[in-house]
């Protein structure tokens, strides 16, 4: 009576509990555009739909406004807006918005004082009965009424008109088509009802024009007919025969697709339609009636696009198409293509937008990106005026002065070009193969101003050159140039240049012998060393080191000789390859070189090498560390060494292959570490990287510089916009470029062809002027996420306050199709998504399906004999302190890529703020912008088979025999010599000629460390869709790869997999903790449900690697594959097929002086030796050159795969396929110290969900035999399920209990996606687009609340909890979106 008492007041309080569930912001595709006009503002605000929201921007400041929720679960399709002019005399926007079948009418108004949008729902039409297509505002009177009014046109999918009375509020008229049949598109025009124009774009890939007309041959109408205008909306469609009629125009034939969008000119006289058939076509439209008795219009075709084409718009000027290619071409009206903007990704550009007034145009898409771009009216005149606004871009011509005295053609005698140095804007060097080293003034005018500098010595040609000047940045007049150019014949020459009255002046000059004749190939100024030290590189690798006089010394005159040059050292590079470019950090005395073959070379640069004032002899210095093949193959082009702490710098390079990459060495470990990679796609190669170092966010101003195919490009890496492309010929002419502080309103570029110096010029001085193109909204994926996770707020460190300030945001990764992995940064009081970091791609751009997060470390006790070099506790305590954090994923083509945590703490920052000063808004918005910019995951390592590697199949006639297996598996008597279930002859061995198609569906990880070592292994268990679940081992931090494990047998691919680790304490000794189980769950396919025990294999593995010597480790692992051009994955290959030639024939392998077998039995059956020769345990990993004795050693971990059988099978949980699972401890109720209480949540493709509780629980010691069993007792509900395994298992010391078991058959009305729970409560959503809140109470699910999101076909779910009935949801699949819940 009592628990029926208390369970009446626990349901009573759940009823007065008021659950509250928030939409938040979507992140996806941009669904519709539209302008809209403020007085008072010179540039229109900008309305754009993504979902079920509008975006508001303020175009003149940039920058994002508001967002208004305009549906419920549909998205925004179209917007159109019209100013009405209203009885006051201030004039009011009206905004209607549709979507599916809905149509909505709100106004828009701004506060010009506080700045602040407003939308006021005016009203909600009637639902219609097809899919709206175009709303258009118009005015007229109907035949009864002599006052205008203001109407809404409404075009429907079934080729019919609706005309909505604004001020009456109701349906006056419907037309409906001649043509009736169903559209793809459809566009209305015209600003009246007389003059209203449709065109319909149908499913037989034709365009239908026609209009809506009075009919004045029906023009009797009665008085009584004029009566019926006033009755209910239901009644107008008997009207619409008597007052108006559908009148065909004409009909536009040509396309060979679904026709996707049609624009109508301003005059209504032309018409553009795009299409599936990848084309364009403009269509002139007769205006009257009788111009169809002659023909139909012949279209003029623009083919371009590589793709479909989604949008289309067209100005008296130009037209603009959107392509799936994720391209906007610009064509003239001619046909021409004019320009094409390439600055999206993913799957598309779903909208284009140009406004003639303002000269903007915007464009859309996939990948959630807003950007605005403004071409001109000189756009007509082709690619020649499309650089720059009109009057601002200067292109001129010059040539050097001996050039103007050759008659004829060139011949080898002739003069030519060999190195162009800007040093400013209207400063540039130029050297000749003739010796001859030119000033060039630049004139605001064009044309240039001559002055000869210097010829080096016997007229020799000028191989090389650099330029050292002191304003990089800002022109000044005092400031002096150095200019270190090599030759021929091995002489180097140094001149300090000096401007007086605007006249270069050479002040000194320094010439010496550096190589021998033909030898001299690079001469490289450091900016860290300043202008007396200079060095040159031989085509060997060898880098020389030359101290100049101090130019302050009063007596130095103009030298031709070599007076006081001295030569301090010569770094030798170990792989003997032309050294390309190099930067020093003289602190951290660090010298870091690239070569022609993209390798790093790292030398020390000492401060008493570098500060000495004399050198009696000259050192060879060899290299500190290297790093080989940092770009593949391709040359390095740029190197720049940045500090970061302590002994630690970070290197950035950038090189041939497109790629920007970043490396971190350890001057106090010797440790050259590869943290990451940037690929910039429309680059192919890299010249320099451009940074705003004023700026606290070092990416908030970012620039990549260099060519792609014949085009100098500059590319704004934050924005992914690109800012300068000029065609040129490709990188090997000679060059040189210049970058303003603003590289957008500040660029030159020079190059040679044909004899003459060609000069790009922008520069404008007006920094209050708008740099195009801008991008308005946060770029994220381009294509479906079918995977994301929640990053634990764990891993921040810090005071309260920032615990607290993290605790409203979320750091969210994500996986998409198209391979990248992203990690958001999401802050609930912004209405926006805040910042998105690309961490990298998948090799090959393979798709990412499954990602999960590892922040917790597990460790595995050992005694103190065993630990490695006999470390105290109290090293490996301070050890733990940093314990790594890793993220997982999994993809298409069998790739699996971890990454590293790389979080610059900022516990020493900000320490000075008083307390006070933390309620400050700006400082708590400042603290979140540093946790924000601070943290980022690293690449750590790849690992995927190789291109010929082996799989093993069953064949069809052993299908019975898994199967019985299966089914039988508790009657399995297993021998006393470890064995396989299946038969050698059963296992087939087949070489893949080709790379297969096998792609990992589903992961889990966990991290484990032996107490005391300074290794730790995350364990990875990945499933396939070949139908095989793996156990994985990553060896950090030497990143080696090992397979560890085979679960079988497994009838069908596993979908869902999740992991339940839960201590074993010793009983009746103060609960003192002895190891850990590790259980992994698994839904596959069939609809079945199973629980793996791990434990022997994970402890078993964690012995062997306790006992290698790790000091003879070796860092596999260097570098990510990017199958560019850069060719990194060439000679990847696997370890162990290099190492079974050696040693087939080899024993047993000794390690540590012991006889040691190659594999290891493990007690009991969970873990069953695989007898295969070619299952095993290899460290498949690609890896550089490394001596035969590390790979010995290495080999010692090469041990057989093991085969581990299923714990508990539940069969047909699910009537079809497990999609997703998730788990989580109950706490408190059951729970104690030695008893864990755990709820697992499934859903399905059967719309299911389905909950299971189970306990685990030390098994009790017999005292009788002192023998641990486990206990796997029944389902407490539906036993058949699946019978009980009982496995007799000697070394197992738990028991299992399946405590409840519930099934929701109809949780959502669609396959669901995603579950999560933390054992209170539990979220589902499914393909629905409905979000579902249950609460777990007294073991049964009870649904609280439910949403629909703007997700369509959603993928994904995750949850964090922010507080006691607080959480934050995000639901991915097409686009992201974020779902507060919380009670009250």
């Amino acid at each position: 009576m009592d628990s029926a008492n208390e369970s009446t007041v626990v349901e009573h309080e759940q009823r007065l509990t008021e659950w509250r569930v928030h939409r938040g912001p979507y992140l996806g595709d941009i669904s519709a555009l539209c302008f809209l006009h403020i007085p008072n503002y010179s540039l229109p605000f900008l309305l754009a739909g993504l979902g079920s929201e509008i975006l508001v921007y303020n175009l003149e400041l940039g920058k994002f406004m508001r967002s208004f929720s305009i549906f419920e679960g549909v998205r925004v399709h179209g917007i159109t807006s019209s100013s009405l002019q209203e009885t006051t005399a201030s004039a009011t926007d009206v905004i209607a918005v549709f979507g599916e079948t809905r149509v909505k009418l709100c106004s828009f108004s701004f506060d010009n004082v506080s700045c602040s949008p407003q939308l006021t729902l005016i009203h909600l039409l009637p639902k219609l009965g097809h899919w709206v297509l175009d709303i258009c505002f118009i005015k007229g009177c109907l035949s009864h009424s002599n006052l205008e009014s203001h109407f809404l046109a409404i075009g429907c999918s079934d080729n019919s008109v609706h005309i909505w009375d604004i001020s009456n509020s109701n349906m006056v008229l419907k037309v409906q088509s001649p043509v009736r049949c169903l559209l793809y598109s459809m566009r209305l025009w015209g600003h009246n009802l007389e003059v209203l124009r449709i065109a319909s774009g149908t499913i037989f890939n034709e365009i239908v024009v026609w209009k809506v007309a009075p009919q004045h041959d029906k023009s009797s109408s009665t008085q009584e007919d004029h009566e019926h205008q006033s009755v209910s909306s239901s009644n107008y469609s008997l009207l619409k025969d008597k007052l108006y009629e559908a009148v065909h125009v004409c009909k536009l034939i040509g396309h060979e697709g679904s026709i996707f969008r049609i624009a109508w000119s301003d005059c209504g006289s032309k018409l553009l339609s795009v299409s599936d058939d990848r084309s364009a076509r403009l269509w002139a439209i007769p205006i009257e009636r009788g111009d169809l008795l002659h023909h139909d219009p012949i279209a003029l075709v623009l083919f371009g696009h590589n793709a479909r084409v989604w949008d289309c718009c067209i100005s008296d000027y130009f037209i603009v198409t959107v392509s799936e290619d994720c391209t906007c071409r610009i064509w003239g009206v001619d046909g021409e293509q004019l320009q094409v903007i390439k600055e999206h990704i993913g799957r598309g550009i779903w909208r284009c937008l140009y406004d003639p007034n303002s000269s903007l145009l915007i464009t859309a898409g996939f990948d959630s990106a807003i950007k605005v771009h403004k071409p001109h009216a000189f756009l007509t005149r082709g690619l020649a005026a499309a650089q720059g606004s009109p009057g601002r871009t200067e292109m001129f011509s010059i040539c050097i002065p001996n050039v103007l005295e050759h008659i004829g053609f060139m011949d080898s005698k002739s003069e030519y070009v060999r190195c162009l140095r800007f040093s400013c804007q209207d400063s540039l060097y130029v050297a000749t193969n003739h010796g001859y080293l030119y000033h060039a003034k630049l004139r605001d005018a064009g044309g240039a101003q001559w002055n000869q500098l210097v010829q080096v010595s016997n007229g020799a040609p000028i191989i090389c050159m650099d330029l050292l000047s002191k304003g990089s940045f800002e022109l000044d007049s005092g400031a002096e140039d150095w200019i270190a150019i090599g030759d021929g014949k091995g002489n180097m020459t140094v001149i300090g240049v000096t401007n007086n009255d605007c006249t270069p002046t050479v002040r000194l000059s320094f010439t010496w012998p550096a190589e021998m004749e033909r030898q001299l190939l690079g001469t490289y100024w450091c900016k860290s060393l300043g202008c007396r030290y200079v060095f040159t590189a031989d085509p060997r690798g060898r880098l020389k080191l030359w101290r100049l006089p101090d130019p302050s010394q009063s007596n130095l005159q103009s030298s031709t000789r070599s007076n006081g040059v001295s030569h301090v050292a010569e770094f030798i590079s170990s792989y003997g390859m032309r050294i390309m470019c190099l930067d020093a950090c003289l602190e951290e005395e660090v010298l870091a070189c690239g070569d022609l073959r993209g390798n790093m070379v790292l030398f020390p640069l000492l401060k008493s090498l570098v500060l000495g004032t004399s050198v009696t002899q000259e050192m060879k210095i060899p290299p500190v560390n290297h790093f080989k093949g940092v770009h593949g193959i391709s040359s390095v082009s740029s190197v720049f060494v940045t500090k970061l702490d302590y002994n630690q710098i970070e290197i950035c390079s950038t090189g041939a292959d497109g790629c920007i990459c970043y490396l971190e060495y350890d001057r106090e470990m010797q440790n050259l570490q590869f943290t990451g990679m940037k690929q910039v796609k429309e680059l192919s190669l890299i010249e320099y990287v451009s940074v705003d170092n004023s700026s606290r966010d070092i990416l908030s101003s970012s620039y990549a510089v260099g060519f792609a195919s014949v085009d100098f490009i500059v590319w704004n890496l934050v924005n992914e916009n690109k800012v300068v492309k000029i065609p040129c010929g490709g990188w090997r002419r000679p060059h040189s470029y210049y970058l303003g502080d603003v590289p957008e309103m500040k660029n030159c570029f020079a190059f040679v062809k044909d004899e003459m110096i060609h000069i790009h010029r922008h520069w404008i001085h007006d920094r209050d002027g708008k740099i195009y193109p801008q991008s308005l909204h946060m770029q994220f994926h381009g294509r479906e996420i079918h995977s994301l996770c929640f990053i634990s707020e764990e891993i921040l460190l810090g005071d309260n306050h920032k615990r607290a300030l993290f605790s409203k945001s979320s750091w969210i990764a994500t996986g998409c199709e198209d391979g990248t992995v992203r990690l958001t940064w999401y802050s609930p009081g912004t209405e926006n998504w805040s910042m998105s970091k690309l961490l990298g791609e998948h090799v090959g751009g393979s798709a990412v399906r499954s990602i999960c997060c590892v922040s917790k470390l597990h460790t595995i006790s050992s005694d103190t004999s065993d630990v490695p070099d006999g470390r105290s506790k109290l090293n490996a305590a301070a050890e733990d302190k940093d314990n790594p954090i890793l993220l997982i994923s999994v993809g298409a083509k069998r790739v699996l890529t971890s990454w590293l945590l790389k979080n610059r703490r900022l516990d020493n920052k900000n320490n000075f703020l008083t307390d006070h000063q933390y309620n400050s808004k700006e400082v708590d918005d400042q603290v979140l912008s540093s946790l924000s910019s601070s943290m980022t995951f690293q690449w750590l390592s790849t690992d995927m088979p190789a291109k010929y590697s082996i799989t093993h199949k069953y064949p069809e006639n052993n299908v019975e025999k898994v199967v019985g297996v299966a089914e039988n598996v508790s009657n399995t008597k297993i021998d006393a010599g470890p064995r396989s279930l299946f038969s050698e002859r059963g296992m087939m061995d087949v070489r893949d000629k080709h790379e297969d198609d096998w792609r990992y569906l589903a992961v889990t990880a966990f991290l484990v460390k032996c107490a005391g070592s300074r290794i730790s292994v995350c364990f990875v268990v990945v499933s396939c869709s070949d139908a095989t679940l793996m156990l994985r081992a990553l060896i950090l931090p030497f990143r080696l790869w090992f397979d560890v494990a085979l679960l079988v047998p497994l009838l069908a691919p596993v979908l869902s997999l999740q992991h339940i680790i839960f201590p074993i304490c010793r009983p009746y000794k103060e609960n003192i903790k002895v190891g850990n189980v590790y259980i992994v769950i698994s839904g596959s396919t069939d609809g079945s449900v199973t629980f793996w025990d791990l434990t022997d294999s994970v402890e078993a593995f964690m012995q062997r690697v306790s006992d290698c010597d790790v000091e003879k480790f070796f860092d596999c692992q260097k570098r990510p594959r990017t199958g560019r051009g850069s060719q990194g994955g060439r000679w990847w290959r696997s370890l162990s097929s290099g190492m079974s030639k050696k040693r087939q024939d080899s024993g047993p392998l000794k390690a540590k002086g012991e006889t040691k077998s190659i594999s290891y039995g493990t007690q009991g059956t969970s873990s069953v030796p695989n007898d295969s020769e070619d299952s095993k345990m290899v460290c498949s990993q690609a890896m550089h050159t490394a001596p035969p004795e590390l790979e010995t050693k290495t080999d010692n971990l090469s041990v057989e795969i093991c085969e581990i059988q299923p714990l508990h099978l539940l069969q047909n949980i699910h009537q079809s396929g497990v999609n997703c699972l998730h788990v989580s401890e109950i706490k408190g109720g059951q729970n104690t110290d030695s008893c864990h209480v755990y709820s697992i949540i499934s859903g399905g493709d059967d719309q299911a969900l389905h909950h299971l509780i189970v306990e685990l629980s030390p098994k009790s010691i017999n005292l009788h035999n002192g023998i641990l069993t486990p206990d796997i007792p029944h389902l407490v509900s539906e036993p058949k399920y699946g019978e009980d395994i009982n496995f007799q298992n000697r070394s197992k010391n738990y028991e299992i209990r399946f405590l409840n078991y519930e099934k929701f058959p109809s949780a959502h009305s669609s396959s669901v996606k995603g579950v999560w729970t933390d054992g209170s409560w539990v979220f589902s959503t499914g393909l629905d687009q409905r979000v579902r809140c249950w609460h777990l109470h007294q073991s049964k699910l009870i649904e609280r609340a439910h949403l629909i999101v703007s997700v369509p076909e959603p993928e994904a779910l995750s949850a964090r909890a922010c507080g006691r009935n607080h959480y934050q949801i995000a639901v991915a699949g097409r686009g992201m979106q974020i779902v507060d819940f919380s009670g009250s």
